[in-house]
């Protein structure tokens, strides 16, 4: 008979597919749990969340892997800061649930495709159009169609309560850039824009005063520029649910699911 996988041999099979060495320091790492324990179960999700964690465990699962990190910071606490009453009274809850949380950022976003942003991609039915997977962004050509039908199209595909669009709702788009988490940034976007003629901008999140203003002048500047701002986890979501359906494929033997938070967010 064989043996059950152990929590490391599901990492070790995670990061097996990252291109080059991961970065260092790396954010990847396991949080709590045995990395000898054998595992029962598996839950992938954007953000361990306590209630993911307790989820997983009413499940009989042992093992969470999350995109992000659980103490609210995309970088681990400097041993001489001292750790908030939240964090600490987290890290209690999670450490007594008996679930090992392990955090696969670096690795995954080192796929060949970016394994967060082909889920993406997929999930939007526009891996067709994929002109170019770039470490920073993927490049499209989409059947051409108005900003507000493109961006109705991802609210309905993603099951979006809501984006927020910027440009001429009517102005044809088919050229686009897509950049997933936190790469919003002009540095990241700008160049791309302005050398492959892109006019719809897709991101997760960005600072506002960058690429949303530089949109904006580019439109009164007679330069169509669309921009759809997604969020970072629903920029992200779709990429751990993608991981979920390779990890069954890896683990026949191991029930495997993607489980998701409610929004964050709600509209008043």
């Amino acid at each position: 008979m064989l043996s059950s996988p152990t929590v490391q041999d599901v990492i070790d099979a995670l990061l097996a597919p990252a291109e080059g060495s991961l970065p260092e320091p790396t954010a990847d790492k396991l949080f709590c749990g045995d990395p000898s324990s054998p595992v029962t179960g598996i839950v992938t999700a954007f953000m361990p969340t306590l209630s993911i964690i307790e989820r997983a465990a009413a499940s009989g699962a042992n093992l969470v892997i999350g995109h992000e990190g659980l103490f609210f910071s995309h970088h681990e606490r400097d041993p001489e800061t001292p750790e908030s009453g939240i964090a600490f009274a987290k890290r209690r809850r999670v450490e007594q649930s008996g679930v090992a949380v392990f955090r696969c950022h670096d690795g995954l976003h080192r796929y060949r495709p970016d394994g967060i942003a082909a889920g993406l991609i997929e999930a939007l039915g526009w891996t067709p159009y994929v002109r170019e997977h770039r470490p920073e962004a993927c490049l499209l050509e989409l059947p051409s169609a108005p900003l507000d039908v493109i961006a109705a199209q991802i609210k309905r595909r993603l099951g979006l309560a809501y984006l927020r669009v910027s440009g001429d709702a009517e102005a044809s788009c088919a050229k686009v850039g897509v950049w997933v988490g936190y790469r919003g940034g002009i540095h990241s976007t700008v160049p791309l824009i302005e050398e492959h003629g892109l006019d719809l901008v897709v991101y997760g999140e960005g600072p506002e005063w960058e690429t949303p203003e530089y949109a904006r002048e580019a439109n009164r500047l007679g330069r169509s520029c669309g921009l759809i701002v997604l969020g970072h986890a629903e920029s992200e979501e779709p990429g751990m649910e993608a991981l979920a359906g390779r990890l069954a494929e890896k683990f026949p033997g191991i029930p495997v699911r993607h489980l998701r938070e409610e929004p964050l967010f709600r509209i008043v």
